[in-house]
């Protein structure tokens, strides 16, 4: 029906509905709801809160902390008073805390989404029984009779049967920047619904006049529902994080498993009885799970979606945070993201001078071209008002804008009371407007400049006429064709001066030629610098629009995102014809500008994308955005123009609705992976001197030098608040320099990981395996000899390995703040957060070590201060290390700081 419909006169289209032009009986209307179902969205259905928090505690990584947790309470059934339950019981309250938290995370992100205003009106004026009815919007059918007007939503697909100068804002289903008239006639056309002149869709608004319109689709059968199914069924992009954190949960697991097994092989070698080698070998495996990363992960992350908040980002899921740094492309819409969405008039054509409407039209020009001036203030439909933009005037924002430029080149612009109007029609393409001037009357025409310049014969100059000759024909209409080729929406302007009342059917005749005003929807100033950090970051940044090809490849030259000659412009028919094939090459162009483009076409750009391997990043604002944004690896919607539907799609809500806030978002995004790598391998780096004392242990058959309630001090105490610390690093200044990471760079790799458990963990190993021998050495023990667990001796012992461990940790979260950069470089005292953490790690391990609570929690003991010192060569020793091997990998990692000319997506491994 909707291929047809609009090709029927109003007449024929009532009839092929059963209705007429006083609607439907309420008796019909009721019978149709129950067949049709309510004009309202299907939402797709949201998982139970209970359902998300079970998510939430049993993701990969959880489920490691789980089995571990497991295990230890396994440990302490086989060998009661081990210390393992209260390791298992710890485990499982970091699980419960770290879930709750996420869980929490999302479901404020969430409520602050849907406190945002909705989009389709909650009732609607309907003509039932013969009466004008007011009835909830849920209540229309197919054959409903509803009448629009000015600032009216659209709520459902309808014929116009009726209009009067009627215009819709149908940016939120096209991206047109520019209102669209609607007649009542008959179409003959095949484009789509939203381009037919008589159809107006759901979604969309009345901007100016008044209409009566046919309900000839509902609910999920309209343009608007056939997008939101679109949206509900395109498929979900997994954040790349996840993917690492999954990969990191396998590693971890499988390194604990086989140093387990191959612990209890050695056992069973050496002779070591079964139970207290299985215990052994548990202890090992727990050990080896790093239980403080998945809190400083999560705490990291939000932390940064903080950060993104205070720069006007919201973050809807965490994972999002780090996604947005990886992106090697964005597909941005244009119309209030790249501009103001607001028309402004730029541009005055007066016979052969061009003026600049910034500063360039008061004084004696705005005197001299006084009529066009009058014409752009009288001649629109506008009402008094509060307009959305704040001007007094209320309607077509293009009016408003001339009103505006004309009150500010005539601060005194005379009122001249109307007459008579005729409004502006497709078929005319100009409207005109009478109006009382003195003892006469004048008359405003304003409209394309094909349709008014035949019908001129003067053209007006400062202090007279001239009149129009071939040649002057000429100018103006280069002179218009040069202000198309600027992206700018040109009206033509003329007037005539009548002694008395002209005949209504030809007055619009011998018309005075006034001028050209040309109107554009101004692009914010911060893009342009926005975009060429996007390049300075190796990121591409494509624009994906609905509007005209012309006015986005405008756009595109003035931001700075076109700076060739010949940058590829794409319009949604040339996409529709391209193969596979040829849409790979056209996503190679270095610029790139896909115009008149729709929801399922937008949707094909990005998948084409990140099947090159690109990690694309989508803004939009509309519902026909949506489905783009769902299916990116990074949705970023509009907080403030945008639709329900695309903010319920997106990851990340721009408040701001600013294209620079998605720069700065990115920097905050790669500066969440850096961090990640730093306190990971800050967690890991401890992994090592907590388990080399259970190998000393079996190997060498010495007292256990760190009990399991030690290494819960270090992993859910002393390592908790520095770890938050390198989390919370501000982005290194050559941040936005690098190119984005590739698809195939790790979280955790081989570099990583070696100098975690190699250079860093030896070192710390060797300064807490030093001062456990210290303190034994000075109470007289030799190898042999019994200890037993309460002993003095033995405490002060396990106590000097646990402080060595902590002071090396000092150390190490100084030498993690950079993977290039030496501590002298990075500073000692401007991570504000790592300097408490240093001084509550201090504190902290000061109060285990020689407080009687303390003691009796962790089975420690005060020890002399000497055995303070003996860690500290180590401490020295790691920055030094450390420097050396930063110094050898700074070359390398300045050469990664390349062109931005560099291939933007390697592919996916």
């Amino acid at each position: 029906m909707m291929s047809a419909i609009h090709q029927m006169s109003a007449a024929e289209a009532l009839t092929s509905l059963r209705s007429a032009v006083d609607g439907l009986t309420s008796a019909e209307a009721q019978a149709r709801q129950r067949e049709f179902g309510p004009n309202q969205l299907v939402r797709a259905r949201r998982r139970p809160a209970v359902f998300q928090l079970f998510a939430q505690l049993t993701h990969f990584f959880a489920l490691i902390l789980w089995a571990a947790a497991a295990l230890a309470w396994l440990a302490e059934y086989r060998s009661p008073g081990s210390g393992m339950k209260a390791l298992a019981d710890a485990i499982v309250a970091v699980i419960l805390v770290n879930g709750l938290f996420s869980f929490w995370q999302e479901r404020r992100a969430h409520k602050a989404i849907i406190a945002l205003q909705r989009l389709l009106p909650e009732s609607v004026r309907v003509r039932r029984d013969g009466q004008l009815l007011e009835v909830p919007s849920a209540g229309l059918v197919p054959g409903d009779v509803i009448e629009l007007g000015e600032g009216d939503h659209v709520p459902a697909d309808c014929r116009l049967i009726e209009a009067f100068d009627v215009k819709i804002d149908n940016a939120t289903l096209t991206g047109e920047s520019l209102p669209q008239t609607r007649i009542a006639d008959t179409e003959s056309s095949d484009e789509a619904p939203a381009q037919q002149r008589n159809m107006v869709l759901a979604g969309t608004s009345v901007v100016a006049g008044q209409a009566a319109g046919l309900v000839v689709a509902t609910g999920m059968r309209t343009e608007f529902g056939h997008i939101a199914h679109l949206t509900q069924t395109a498929p979900e992009a997994v954040a790349p994080l996840q993917h690492e954190i999954t990969r990191l949960s396998r590693l971890v697991a499988a390194l604990s498993i086989l140093l387990g097994v191959a612990l209890f092989v050695v056992g069973r070698f050496i002779g070591l009885p079964f139970r207290d080698n299985f215990v052994f070998a548990i202890g090992v495996i727990v050990a080896n799970v790093p239980e403080g990363l998945l809190p400083t992960l999560t705490l990291s992350m939000a932390m940064a979606a903080q950060r993104m908040a205070a720069r006007q980002t919201l973050t809807r899921h965490l994972p999002a945070v780090q996604t947005l740094g990886s992106a090697t492309v964005i597909c941005t819409d244009k119309t209030g993201t790249l501009t103001e969405n607001r028309m402004v008039a730029r541009r005055v054509f007066v016979l052969d001078e061009f003026r600049d409407v910034a500063g360039g039209l008061r004084g004696e020009f705005a005197v001299g071209h006084r009529r066009l001036f009058e014409a752009a203030a009288h001649c629109h439909t506008l009402h008094p008002g509060q307009g959305a933009d704040g001007s007094p005037w209320h309607g077509d924002p293009m009016e408003v804008a001339l009103v505006r430029m004309a009150h500010g080149a005539l601060p005194g612009v005379r009122e001249l009371g109307r007459v008579d109007l005729k409004p502006f029609s497709p078929d005319r393409r100009r409207m005109a407007t009478l109006h009382a001037d003195g003892e006469g009357f004048v008359l405003f025409v304003k409209g394309a400049l094909e349709a008014i310049l035949p019908l001129c014969n003067v053209c007006d100059v400062a202090g007279g006429g001239s009149a129009v000759t071939d040649a002057l024909r000429r100018t103006i209409v280069q002179a218009e064709a040069a202000m198309a080729s600027e992206g700018l929406r040109v009206l033509a302007f003329a007037y005539r001066t009548l002694s008395a009342l002209p005949d209504r059917e030809h007055f619009e005749q011998t018309l005075t030629f006034a001028g050209l005003v040309g109107l554009h929807d101004p692009p914010r100033p911060e893009v342009p610098s926005a975009i060429a950090r996007c390049r300075e970051a190796g990121i591409k940044v494509v624009m994906v629009t609905g509007d005209h090809p012309q006015t986005g490849l405008a756009v595109a030259r003035a931001i700075g995102l076109a700076q060739g000659q010949r940058p590829r412009v794409v319009t949604g028919q040339e996409l529709e014809r391209l193969s596979v094939a040829q849409l790979r090459f056209v996503l190679d162009e270095p610029e790139l500008v896909f115009a008149r483009v729709s929801a399922e076409q937008k949707l094909r750009i990005v998948l084409a994308f990140q099947q090159t391997g690109a990690i694309v990043a989508v803004t939009g604002d509309g519902v026909n955005d949506a489905p783009a944004l769902k299916a990116a690896d990074i949705g970023v919607a509009m907080g403030i123009s945008g639709t329900d539907v695309a903010r319920e799609a997106a990851d990340v809500v721009l408040l701001d609705d600013n294209f620079a806030s998605i720069v700065a978002a990115i920097e905050e995004g790669r500066g969440v992976f850096d961090n990640i790598r730093k306190f990971t391998t800050y967690v890991l780096t401890s992994n090592i001197p907590e388990l080399v004392p259970y190998l000393t242990f079996v190997l060498l058959r010495i007292p256990l030098p760190l009990t399991i309630i030690q290494v819960l001090a270090v992993d859910l105490g002393t390592d908790m608040l520095p770890g938050l610390g390198l989390g919370a690093e501000r982005p290194e200044p050559n941040v936005m320099f690098r190119p984005p990471r590739t698809t195939t760079q790790r979280l955790i790799d081989v570099p990583l990981l070696a100098r975690a458990y190699l250079l860093l963990g030896g070192i710390e190993a060797a300064a807490a395996m030093t001062a456990y021998a210290f303190v034994l050495h000075q109470g007289a023990w030799h190898w042999g000899m019994p200890l037993h667990s309460q002993s003095l001796l033995y405490r002060q012992a396990t106590t000097a390995c646990l402080t060595g461990i902590v002071v090396a940790q000092v150390a190490n979260v100084y030498a993690c703040r950079s993977e290039t950069l030496p501590v002298s470089l990075r500073g000692l005292l401007n991570n504000r957060l790592i300097v408490t953490g240093v001084a509550v790690e201090l504190a902290l391990i000061a109060t285990i070590d020689y407080t009687r609570w303390g003691n009796a929690i962790f089975g420690t003991a005060a020890i002399p201060w000497e055995v303070w010192c003996v860690p500290v060569p180590f401490a020295i020793a790691l920055i030094g290390f450390d420097r050396l091997v930063k110094g050898r990998r700074r070359p390398r990692a300045r050469a990664q700081i390349g062109s931005p000319t560099r291939p933007i997506a390697p592919a996916r491994s």
